[in-house]
């Protein structure tokens, strides 16, 4: 079944806008914005850009600033250029300095012991120190934080599970959480920290490197509770920009932080001002870019790809090839899709070639395994190696859709009859409806009535990770270069598990994973990935490509395979 009329619904579409997550009063940081604010908010309220400035467009409103909190790319866009975790991620994908040296690991791979770099500051001119980073890292374990990212970036260090808890096979705690378990600590004079972790983790540096590890100033959350990333006069930060201006669904201006000391050369950041302008609308953005105000969006209309020229082409449409997976979530915890035999058949139902090539135009690539093409393990490509070689999901759709149909009617949906309306949410954004409106048509291949629930991006991401939905669109970028960066979401008790999936075998096997062997590692996460795809706990579809226009005249930003841009060293050429 080929529907050429979801194609056309597709090319009149828009590119999605997003994945695929402090203290005080009025600051000196504040003071010191608003003085660069007045002599560039004049030139910006006219162009866009400002005096020595420049103009993107990442996406729409965040929802929130917050690192512990952020587990989108737009959101994590403004606090990587905002925010300076201990360690960097270069240009060249490479661990660097951030606000500490490379630290130094004990020979059992568990003790970790970071040296900050001197005279580092909040952008409020108040000294940051080791202390700062050991209550964030403690922050983030707190189970009243409820970081997505909880698990994920210091669920390996010692303490962990008394920090949240200690919950038992049902996720409920046992014990008290107590968050000041989490075994990092700050020297006295606040110069070194150390991390003692449960297990190797090899890629722990990495992590260090990640946005959600970034450090927040306590005063400024205990003074301002979840505001405090809000506003500019209470968004206090530490990497190369600060907020010097936000106006919701319009723009958020960036201004270089005086008071900035840490991994990037400070001598390439040279422009005053970044300005974010807020659009969902790809049309809108298109058109700030077409009159110049912008030099670089995201979001670019999806009928106007064939008639762009690429970069290699000497255009300024650039593709460019991320770690990461657009999926549908099935809520496994819901009726009829606590049965695997339906889960399956969905998945089956899915033309993916179809999906990514002519809904999607071919800008990303069909997915038949969830985890996706250049991500390694000890052997090579996880990709390569994964179910013996073979494919997950065969390409031959007609024979997929005729064991599709079986299985329906092994659950007891003969031609669906008996099964509800479901309903599935998307934000309209790009892609996200012309695929909604796809899978409500190949589901009806199964007897299936789907209606297309359309959620503002402000709504959907909450929504979602309340499992407030039947079937929702989902997609995952990774964050650093581990297979188990993709399959730990499916644990039980992860923040980033929409789906809710519950597997204690498949918990079992993630945990077995987390051991210094490579061979062992990896080997376990290639079983996790067979039960995972096995028990059709979610539908991949695609494998994701970034797709942006760029003005020749924005030079020095990059854009890295996790989908993040770089901006701090960015310029407008004269």
């Amino acid at each position: 079944m080929k529907m050429k009329n979801i194609a056309a619904v597709a090319m009149a579409g828009c590119m999605a806008a997003s994945l695929a997550a402090c203290g005080g009063s009025a600051s000196s940081a504040a003071s010191s914005a608003a003085s660069t604010e007045a002599a560039t908010s004049e030139a910006a309220e006219a162009t866009g850009t400002s005096a020595n400035g420049f103009t993107v467009q990442l996406g729409p409103n965040p929802e929130t600033l917050d690192p512990a909190l952020n587990s989108a790319i737009d959101g994590a866009n403004t606090i990587i250029t905002t925010f300076e975790p201990l360690l960097l991620i270069d240009e060249n994908n490479e661990v660097v300095p951030g606000q500490a040296d490379l630290p130094e690991v004990s020979e059992d791979g568990l003790t970790w012991t970071f040296t900050m770099k001197d005279g580092l500051k909040w952008s409020d001119g108040s000294d940051l120190t080791a202390k700062d980073f050991e209550y964030s890292f403690k922050r983030l374990a707190c189970p009243d934080t409820a970081a997505p990212y909880a698990e994920t970036v210091v669920g390996m260090i010692d303490g962990y599970e008394d920090a949240i808890g200690n919950p038992g096979a049902d996720g409920n705690t046992t014990t008290d959480p107590d968050w000041d378990a989490l075994n990092v600590h700050a020297s006295e004079d606040g110069k070194t920290l150390t991390v003692q972790l449960a297990y190797p983790c090899s890629y722990f540096d990495k992590l260090c490197a990640f946005a959600a590890m970034s450090p927040v100033q306590q005063a400024t959350v205990e003074a301002n509770g979840d505001a405090w990333c809000t506003q500019p006069d209470t968004f206090v930060c530490n990497g190369p920009y600060m907020i010097s201006d936000w106006i919701p669904s319009e723009r958020i201006v960036l201004s270089k932080n005086p008071n900035y000391k840490g991994g990037w050369d400070s001598s390439k950041i040279v422009s005053d001002t970044i300005t974010l302008l807020l659009l969902e609308d790809s049309s809108a953005a298109y058109a700030a870019y077409n009159s110049g105000e912008a030099q670089l969006i995201k979001d670019v209309p999806t009928d106007e790809i064939p008639s762009l020229t690429k970069a290699e082409d000497g255009g300024d449409f650039y593709v460019d090839t991320i770690l990461g997976t657009y999926y549908i979530s099935l809520n496994d915890q819901k009726e009829p899709f606590t049965d695997a035999k339906v889960r399956k058949a969905l998945s089956l139902a899915i033309d993916r070639d179809y999906v990514a090539n002519t809904i999607m135009q071919g800008t990303y690539e069909p997915a038949y395994n969830f985890v996706g093409p250049g991500i390694v393990d000890e052997n090579g490509m996880f990709y390569d190696n994964a179910n013996g070689g073979e494919r997950y999901i065969s390409d031959d759709y007609d024979a997929n859709l005729e064991e599709a149909k079986q299985l329906m009617a092994e659950a007891g949906y003969p031609n669906g009859e008996g099964f509800p309306t479901i309903e599935y949410s998307a934000n309209d954004a790009g892609y996200h409806i012309p695929v909604a409106e796809y899978v409500q048509q190949a589901w009806g291949e199964l007897g299936i009535t789907v209606n297309i629930n359309k959620v503002e991006w402000a709504s959907f991401l909450p929504m979602r990770r309340a499992g407030d939905f039947d079937i929702s669109r989902n997609g995952w970028s990774m964050d650093y270069n581990d297979p188990s960066n993709m399959l730990e979401l499916f644990t039980t008790n992860n923040g980033n598990n929409d789906g809710k999936y519950a597997n204690p075998a498949f918990d079992k096997v993630i945990e077995e994973s987390r051991v210094a062997d490579k061979a062992t590692h990896f080997e376990k996460l290639h079983e996790a990935e067979d039960m995972l795809m096995a028990d059709a706990a979610c539908i991949p579809v695609a494998y994701y490509n970034d797709f942006w226009l760029q003005s020749p005249s924005l030079k020095g930003t990059w854009h890295s395979p996790y989908g993040y841009w770089y901006l701090q060293y960015g310029y407008v050429a004269e």
